[in-house]
């Protein structure tokens, strides 16, 4: 499957008229690539901030130990029942036209003196494989060797990187990009980042490899901007052992991987039968997004005919309304529905916004005295944003931004004088998923006829922090943003508080202050959603039932 140009999300500023970053490719290949490798392969050559200098061959890497038969038996049955896709067909990079170096194991004066010549004119060197350069070489190259923790998991075609979490029961699997680098050789991270466990060791692998792509593509397109290496550290966490699933650790996942598709398949056959849909329930208290407890919340129970979330606070006239995604037992299609507070109960007005495909997260707000709402609406891929007529239940569609991309949870804010938008974006390949990247547009507010990308686009890459979970908040000068927190392989499993430390079109940076998990009530095994308004907060929260 060719990328189609307009759907890359890791979208390009103006290039500068600086040199390219002249890149260096290792890999023990020469044909028979994964599908992640050609991506990123096809991005450098067609992004003009880069140049393809050089592909070197380097000899296999010798594992601590080599897949076990089982293991190769196991690995290539999951893989054409569960991890099957269609090939990635290159736009720009022409493996046939590719000239290998073979560096061999960089030893000897006749081979050292090669390899100084190949990376003359090299910046960098981009290792797909396990095994790199000597580290004789790596003082040449001015911002070193680059690697992911997941390169040296696998012995020939057999890749073991998605097992270790699944059979470890890890909250998250983990990625890290790192770098090798200076004389005598230190090895550091330039970013890391965890992604929801999948139930499948294939699944799970293929996943992490292809948000690997948008990490790097994004690392290496700092790198060609900034023209420095940045915050590289030692990294604090250990290395993902080499070593290859045992047969018992096999046996263990293999009982793992029995039940959840003997879930699914329940989970499949309820819904055939009309049921299945995900039971959400809402909660309500006083506080603010610094100071809540949900704890000491109010249950808003759900009903058959009306299960509600991602709710949304409006104070409008005196009175307090709730706007929130809507729908019955058994149906996989929402709507957006309001209701009025009377108290710490729901008066249900009606269905404010319906379309033919599924609308959620009705984010509603405020500007030059109009009333907006801007719901989740990534199966029209588009973002719409919907303008109040007649409130509370008549809307008109008032602006469209981002066509042809698949965006969900998004929110706008006005902070320091300018309109920003926050969205989550997901790339079409295997695994279409809204979890894992941030993005972030300067925007002419909810008119969105001028829509900037940020300059580091996806400016979070992490399935436990990157989603939206409602609103943004200005508090005492601090802009807070609730996120969703998945992991456990549950979707909404927690919900974190975000503190935005440095917003602008070049740089973006926050830190989690807070995380809920669902144990501030009996019988939850998610919360995933925030607003407030007026002291009153709600929260959602998925029962276990």
């Amino acid at each position: 499957m060719a990328d189609n140009p307009a759907m890359h999300l890791n979208i390009s500023p103006p290039l500068s008229a600086s040199k390219p970053l002249r890149i260096g490719v290792a890999t023990d290949r020469t044909g028979g690539f994964e599908n992640w490798q050609l991506r990123v392969l096809d991005r450098i050559v067609g992004d003009g901030r880069f140049r393809l200098e050089a592909l070197m061959l380097c000899p296999p890497h010798a594992t601590e130990r080599k897949a076990s038969s089982l293991l190769g038996l196991a690995s290539r049955l999951e893989r054409a029942t569960l991890g099957r896709q269609p090939a990635f067909v290159p736009q720009h990079f022409d493996l046939d036209a590719q000239r290998f170096e073979f560096i061999g194991d960089g030893t000897g004066r006749g081979s050292v003196g090669r390899l100084t010549a190949i990376l003359k004119d090299v910046d960098l060197v981009l290792c797909l494989g396990a095994q790199g350069l000597p580290d004789e070489a790596l003082r040449l190259l001015p911002f070193g060797e680059w690697h992911l923790s997941f390169s040296a998991l696998s012995s020939g075609d057999i890749d073991w990187s998605g097992y270790s979490s699944i059979i470890g029961k890890q909250a998250s699997t983990g990625l890290r990009l790192l770098v090798r680098r200076g004389n005598p050789v230190e090895t550091l991270s330039i970013a890391s980042s965890a992604f929801n466990t999948k139930f499948s060791a294939v699944r799970n692998g293929d996943f992490v490899k292809e948000r690997a792509v948008t990490l790097v593509m994004r690392e290496l397109g700092r790198i060609a901007d900034t023209g420095n290496l940045g915050d590289a550290v030692a990294g604090d966490e250990p290395a993902p052992s080499e070593t290859a699933p045992s047969d018992m650790d096999l046996l263990r996942y293999g009982y793992s991987l029995s039940s959840a598709l003997l879930g699914r398949a329940g989970k499949a056959l309820m819904s055939k039968m009309g049921g299945g849909s995900a039971v959400w329930t809402l909660y309500t208290g006083r506080g603010t997004i610094d100071d809540f407890d949900p704890s000491q919340a109010v249950e808003i129970v759900p009903e058959d005919d009306e299960i509600r979330a991602d709710p949304f606070i409006l104070e409008h006239e005196g009175e307090c309304y709730l706007f929130y995604e809507a729908y019955a037992q058994g149906q996989h299609k929402a709507h957006i529905a309001v209701s009025r507070f009377v108290g710490d109960k729901l008066e249900r007005l009606g269905v404010a916004l319906e379309c033919d495909h599924h609308l959620s997260y009705p984010f509603v707000f405020r500007h030059d005295g109009d009333l907006f709402m801007m719901p989740e609406t990534n199966q029209a891929r588009r973002l719409e944003v919907w303008r109040c007529v007649e409130f509370p239940l008549k809307w008109e569609l008032y602006s469209t931004a981002l066509v042809g991309l698949s965006s969900a949870d998004s929110s706008l804010t006005f902070y320091q004088g300018k309109w920003w938008l926050f969205t989550n974006l997901s790339d079409f390949h295997a695994y279409e998923d809204h979890c894992s990247e941030l993005h972030v547009f300067e925007v002419d507010g909810p008119k969105l006829s001028r829509v900037v990308p940020h300059k580091r686009n996806p400016v979070v890459i992490d399935s436990t922090i990157a989603r939206n979970a409602g609103r943004m908040f200005e508090r005492n000068g601090r802009l807070y943003r609730p996120s969703q927190r998945n992991e456990h392989g549950i979707y909404g499993y927690g919900l974190n508080i975000m503190e935005i430390e440095q917003l602008d079109l070049d740089t973006y940076r926050e830190r989690c202050i807070r995380t809920i998990t669902p144990d501030f009530k009996p019988g939850l095994m998610g919360c995933h959603h925030f607003d407030a308004a007026g002291g009153r907060y709600v929260i959602d929260a998925r029962l276990t039932i």
